[in-house]
């Protein structure tokens, strides 16, 4: 091989690395809010999985199951957000679902079908979004669940859903309340949103779901958390 097409090949992959180093910025934090509502919420033991470790399995999953060296970024940001997604729906079901033996894509769409019923019978979801998140039998609802005081960073879930002018201590409640409620498979489609920074058709093809589902059961959880924060 010729000096210069070594030095080509050399700057063609260093594009690449690029790209994928680029997309960790958006990988991390959605990787590391997952597990920590994972954790807060009983489905995976505190402190056992780190989103680094998560993070880097994906990129070497990406490497070495063959890429398109071309790639614009959003298509090698895509593939890894798929990667690591994959990863954390497998790892959520060996620890809270091990008793089913169902696909975890089976568990996203018997999720999104149970949610789409709760629409058909209150739009806002008011049945179940209790306007007292912090009542002992809304936790029982739930026996993988339990409610708790949410004390990440919630600058970025308050912005999405247009919140303003709420005290600390009632927006730890309320999202607390939030992500309690939400079944995991869905929240993944919120925490893609708000911390993966990725919009309602990459999402779709992330999740492998049409982009107006999503759009639906996105509206009628924005529209339900607004008004129960109140």
């Amino acid at each position: 091989m010729s000096t210069l097409k070594k030095i080509q090949d050399k700057s063609t992959q260093d594009e690449f690395d690029k790209k994928v180093l680029s997309a960790i910025q958006h990988l991390q934090p959605y990787v590391k809010h997952r597990l920590y509502v994972a954790e807060s919420t009983g489905i995976l033991p505190k402190n056992m999985y780190r989103s680094n470790d998560l993070i880097d399995t994906a990129i070497l999953e990406l490497y070495e199951g063959g890429y398109n060296i071309d790639d614009e970024s959003l298509a090698v940001k895509l593939k890894l957000f798929s990667l690591v997604d994959k990863d954390l729906d497998e790892l959520f079901k060996k620890e809270a679902f091990h008793q089913k033996t169902v696909s975890t894509q089976t568990i996203l769409e018997e999720e999104l079908d149970g949610l789409e019923e709760s629409f058909s019978v209150d739009a806002d979801l008011d049945f179940v979004m209790k306007e007292d998140f912090d009542d002992i039998s809304y936790a029982q609802d739930n026996k993988h669940k339990h409610l708790f005081l949410y004390a990440d960073n919630n600058k970025s879930l308050l912005e999405t859903f247009e919140i303003q002018d709420i005290s600390a201590k009632k927006s730890q409640q309320v999202i607390g309340g939030f992500y309690s409620w939400l079944p995991t498979q869905i929240a993944g489609i919120v925490d893609l949103y708000v911390f993966g920074k990725l919009s309602f058709e990459d999402i779709s093809k992330i999740k492998h779901i049409e982009i107006t589902r999503i759009e639906r059961v996105f509206r009628a959880i924005k529209k339900s958390f607004r008004k129960n924060i109140n």
